[in-house]
């Protein structure tokens, strides 16, 4: 699969930053900006009527709404495949880590075909807007192997190849749904795509004119209107999220007319993810019916996969089809002689849902100062007089899949015929870890990039950890166990919101009530590495000079500067050693000296400093790089911003 092609011109350009003592990251940028980049796009669309669902006979096997028990079988099917997909790629990675007299790749050799002793690893990208895409896909750059130089020493490249899961909420899954909507594209790709990642276009403007998505504003706003009226006329409630969610995809989904046929099920009909050879993405959103404050203690947590849609939670508990949404099912089945709807799970409609806090952008569309078509206007506000302010966030999953279903067990929607659910953030769970700390998933570790707003000044402090650790004491937390983590004081006053650190090192230091243990949690939240990385949430546009740093800004995150940072220069190895923890206890390995090592710097001790902290704002731990160039031309990549930045930055070096 091709996805760029190298240049005799780029050479020069490598061979000029190569002696530079700044990392890998930004010496990428300098020769992607020489690089002949082809975006490869998607299969063909599924839906049959674009955004309208479609109704269709029922598959012979039947459909139905399932207890949470356990893994879906299509799921333990397919985690079998990734599973045996990864002991390549994490043998290389892990070798790679280097650690200290300890043969990882023999490790690997020796328990390849014991499945319980290989490491199962985990990816979760917070939410956080257009901040959040830009630095989690810095983070989901440097863990690919496919991105050049990115298996060099110093470098994280194969973690992405070696992971079985990733999760993505809000602003984390628009680079999770942008990745795999455009055929697992690289970052690279993506970047240097003219249709697609221009953010210096606001999405209340549409897309640029000059790529394949040739629509003035005008043009643009006619197509939002009839794909979102197509679903309503075919008899489906259609909320803001649905304007919302097909704009946002004019800037993630590669299509002349933003994708509005492409599904989140169709995911499942890639061969390579049939293969195995992806991890498995994950979508998050929550519950919330209309006029209720949402919080971490009474959320219903639901997902969205290949396969499934639904919540492990004991309020619904249940899962349903992702492929045949909006189809009519009362007790959990399909209604006497009804048909099957599909369509419904488009792949805009998930990513708004799960981003739904930024509906209220919608509702600027009544800017005068914009060309908008007046039956565009009246939709909008047709829509508008129906609700409160407290419900223009719901995106209405109408009919409601559980209703009927399980009374006994589904206290919360059973007797609601319509499902309303909202941002996958407001229940202060900002990291989408719901998903991946299921015992039934029985993942090891997790890497959580948190690119979360927690500080007045845009940065995180640890929230979404603490309300992560204080759901598992509730009812609603169902026996799911989550590692020990300080205070947001704690977070800041340590230190803990500006490095790498590990919670849940010691398997042993769990409460007896839970019958599994919790997977380790790498945390790895936004800092200013090469750029102040803390652009406000609600972002309309962004120069491409600013965006490549905010993405080369994540790549740092990622790897400590290659490894280079002072104090961090065991990064690599200490990576390696969380990822083999678990393993390690499950196998009866002692722990190599250079992992206890690791462990004594990483792992959190349990040391609290409560006391209130002053006005977080950190400074640059790199030299700084130059954003202030305009914004890129519509329909190219900004060679020469990305030049600038290159050279601005060829002769940084660290700052102590």
């Amino acid at each position: 699969m091709k996805f760029f092609t190298l240049t005799a011109a780029a050479c020069s350009v490598v061979s000029c930053v190569q002696g530079s003592a700044i990392s890998g990251a930004i010496k990428h940028e300098a020769l992607n900006a020489l690089v002949d980049v082809e975006l490869v796009r998607r299969a063909a669309p599924v839906s049959p009527q674009g955004y309208t669902p479609s109704e269709v006979d029922c598959p012979s096997s039947g459909v139905s709404v399932r207890l949470a028990t356990a893994l879906s079988q299509n799921e333990t099917e397919w985690i079998s495949r990734r599973r045996s997909a990864t002991i390549q790629p994490m043998r290389d990675f892990l070798s790679r880590m280097n650690i200290s007299e300890f043969d990882a790749g023999q490790y690997i050799d020796d328990n390849s075909n014991n499945e319980s002793a290989i490491p199962n690893i985990g990816l979760a990208f917070s939410g956080g807007g257009w901040r959040a895409l830009l630095n989690g896909a810095g983070v989901l750059k440097a863990f690919d192997s496919r991105t050049n130089n990115s298996t060099a020493p110093g470098h994280m490249g194969g973690l992405l190849q070696s992971a079985n899961y990733i999760a993505g909420l809000s602003g984390g899954n628009w680079l999770v749904g942008s990745i795999y909507m455009n055929n697992f594209s690289t970052v690279d790709a993506l970047q240097a795509s003219p249709t697609v990642w221009q953010f210096d276009n606001s999405i209340i403007e549409g897309p640029p004119t000059g790529g394949i998505q040739i629509l003035d504003i005008a043009q643009y706003y006619a197509a939002l209107l009839s794909q979102v009226d197509g679903k309503r006329n075919a008899g489906y409630d259609a909320s803001l999220t649905d304007y919302w969610g097909r704009a946002l995809s004019y800037q993630l989904i590669n299509a002349t007319d933003g994708g509005p046929a492409y599904t989140w099920s169709s995911i499942k009909l890639s061969e390579a993810f049939q293969n195995g050879e992806q991890p498995f993405p994950i979508s998050i959103a929550v519950a919330r019916p209309p006029g209720e404050i949402v919080i971490n203690l009474n959320s219903s947590v639901y997902e969205f996969n290949a396969f499934e849609m639904g919540t492990w939670d004991p309020t619904t508990y249940g899962f349903f089809s992702t492929e045949f949404l909006g189809t009519n099912l009362t007790n959990g089945v399909v209604n006497d002689g009804a048909r099957c709807t599909v369509g419904f799970d488009s792949a805009s409609f998930v990513m708004g849902t799960s981003s739904s806090l930024f509906n209220t952008l919608i509702l600027g569309l009544n800017d005068s100062s914009l060309n908008i078509p007046d039956a565009l206007r009246q939709a909008v506000s047709s829509i508008v007089q129906g609700i409160t302010a407290d419900e223009d966030d719901i995106a209405d999953y109408e009919p409601n899949p559980f209703f009927g279903w399980n009374p006994t067990g589904n206290s919360y929607n059973h007797e609601a015929t319509s499902l309303s659910l909202v941002d996958g953030g407001l229940d202060n769970q900002n990291i989408p870890l719901h998903p991946l700390i299921q015992p039934a998933r029985q993942l090891d570790v997790i890497f959580a990039n948190d690119n979360s707003a927690d500080t007045s000044t845009n940065w995180p402090n640890g929230s979404s950890l603490v309300q992560t650790y204080a759901r598992q004491f509730e009812p609603i937390g169902n026996g799911t166990a989550f590692p020990y983590v300080p205070d947001t004081n704690t977070f800041i006053n340590l230190g803990l919101n500006n490095r790498p650190t590990f919670f849940g090192c010691d398997a042993s230091n769990i409460s007896s009530s839970y019958s599994n243990t919790p997977p380790i949690i790498v945390y790895l939240p936004n800092a200013p590495y090469l750029t102040m990385s803390n652009q406000p949430t609600v972002t309309l546009e962004t120069n491409n000079t600013y965006r490549d740093a905010m993405i080369a800004n994540g790549y740092e995150v990622a790897t400590m500067a290659n490894g280079t940072l002072s104090g961090y220069e065991n990064w690599p190895q200490c990576v390696g050693c969380v990822i083999l923890s678990r393993s390690f206890d499950r196998t009866g390995t002692t722990v190599p000296q250079a992992c206890q090592q690791c462990f004594q710097q990483y792992c959190w001790d349990g040391t609290l400093n409560s006391t209130t902290p002053e006005t977080y704002n950190p400074p640059l731990k790199l030299q700084a790089v130059n954003v202030q160039s305009s914004a890129a031309a519509p329909g190219g990549l900004a060679s020469m911003s990305l030049m600038g930045l290159a050279i601005a930055v060829s002769t940084a070096a660290l700052v102590l």
